[in-house]
């Protein structure tokens, strides 16, 4: 078989890595791909959003399955585009992408249909947003209604902070159009979990729960990122806890994505907040989290590109979704200044022995040598029997890979060892 891989990160690569153990698969393609997964895929330059060039090189190439993995192309309509020509994929259409293209939908959706999450408003006229902050108390959660790269929800810990975000948002147009209009909600408060959820549409199958690490800094200081490193299982994610997820809100979702003519087949992501009051949904994401995948993936005993297929079918009810009981954990190694300012091009240097558990995310290739071309630039997965091996193992690996710039948290997993000795 002929895959086709849209994307370029961390994320796509421990995709493609999965992929690979199906001996039908013959050659992957990675749209652009990056260096690192050079080492495992065909990468042609092609950018994730440019709908056309994807579907061109996907009907020239006799591409029998797609995969679609970023949010911005799923939102674009790129699973729309190849079915029209006759390429199955894995992900949602646009109509259900919208889930995570638009906050204001999701948070009006979980409304209409009783989903629990964080009381809240939106507003798309700035003075109205204002003199609402007014009214709440801080904390103050303040989210751009569009894609924003995984920074667009600010947390602000007062009135006048909260003011700020709104502003920079909506007048100022940090986010573009995405922060035009903006949902500002309570805050919560409780332990977080990710978990991913295979769907069809009608079934849910839940992935392996994980625990993300956002703040750049030990101790979980510093500014938001798009994941410092992760763990699975996350320990607070309890059976009792996955039980009344699953029917409070998994199938609930899910059926209420399919009656308002939108149904979802693909990867959809659960970000949650274990409430004194019960869960709650934080967010909704229309594809594989990153970096959860990276240890998620890892964990996962049945064949991926089989469970795709049934999404895409229709009959992942028939489908075998079987994790291992280990633990997994992932260390981001980052150029230093992210997730601000940084500096690129430093030759990454990686023992043999160690590229299986490797999963690049910002590296281009250049003159035989691999250089560093983003903020996170790579992410490290060890398994093991338990979380303190798992983790002890990971950070083992990051000591021997090598760039200029490099950090990465140093506290990985440490809440969840924590909350695995309660």
């Amino acid at each position: 078989m002929k895959i086709l891989v849209v994307g370029g990160g961390g994320r796509e690569h421990a995709i493609i890595k999965k992929l690979k153990e199906n001996p039908e698969v013959g050659t992957i393609y990675a749209l652009p791909g990056n260096g690192g997964i050079a080492r495992d895929a065909q990468c042609v330059n092609i950018g994730a959003t440019d709908i056309d060039g994807i579907v061109r090189f996907a009907v020239e190439n006799a591409v029998d399955y797609a995969v679609v993995a970023p949010d911005d192309p799923l939102v674009l309509g790129c699973v729309d585009a190849l079915e029209a020509r006759g390429i199955p994929c894995f992900g949602p259409r646009a109509n259900a992408a919208i889930i995570e293209g638009s906050k204001v939908f999701a948070k009006n959706l979980m409304k209409k249909y009783g989903i629990p999450t964080a009381a809240y408003e939106t507003f798309d006229d700035l003075d109205a947003a204002l003199s609402y902050i007014d009214t709440q108390d801080a904390p103050i959660v303040v989210k751009a209604d569009g894609l924003a790269l995984g920074k667009g929800v600010i947390i602000a810990q007062s009135r006048e902070e909260a003011k700020e975000a709104a502003v920079s948002m909506m007048r100022d147009g940090k986010f573009g159009k995405s922060g035009a209009r903006v949902v500002i909600e309570e805050f919560l408060t409780g332990p977080e979990v990710s978990v991913l959820s295979f769907t069809d549409g009608e079934t849910v199958a839940p992935m392996i729960s994980s625990m993300d690490h956002k703040r750049a800094g030990d101790g979980d200081t510093g500014l938001n990122t798009g994941g410092m490193g992760t763990i699975a299982p996350n320990p607070y994610y309890t059976p009792e806890i996955a039980a009344r997820c699953m029917e409070q809100i998994f199938l609930p979702t899910v059926r209420a994505m399919k009656a308002e003519g939108r149904e979802f087949r693909g990867c959809l992501y659960f970000g949650l907040m274990l409430t004194p009051k019960g869960p709650r949904v934080i967010e909704y994401n229309c594809r594989f989290g990153d970096p959860e995948t990276q240890v998620v993936l890892p964990l996962l005993e049945s064949d991926l590109l089989t469970i795709m297929r049934a999404v895409t079918a229709g009959t992942l009810k028939d489908a075998e979704v079987r994790f291992s009981d280990r633990h997994a954990a992932c260390v981001i190694m980052a150029s230093r200044g992210y997730p601000v300012a940084y500096e690129k091009g430093y030759e990454i240097t990686v023992p043999d022995a160690v590229w299986p558990r490797v999963f690049v995310a910002g590296a281009k290739a250049q003159d035989g040598r691999l250089l560093t071309s983003g903020g996170r630039v790579l992410g490290v997965t060890a398994v093991a029997d338990t979380l303190r091996a798992a983790i002890d193992s990971a950070y083992a690996d990051v000591e021997t890979i090598h760039f200029d710039n490099a950090f990465y948290r140093r506290d990985i997993g440490a809440r969840a060892l924590k909350a695995g000795e309660r």
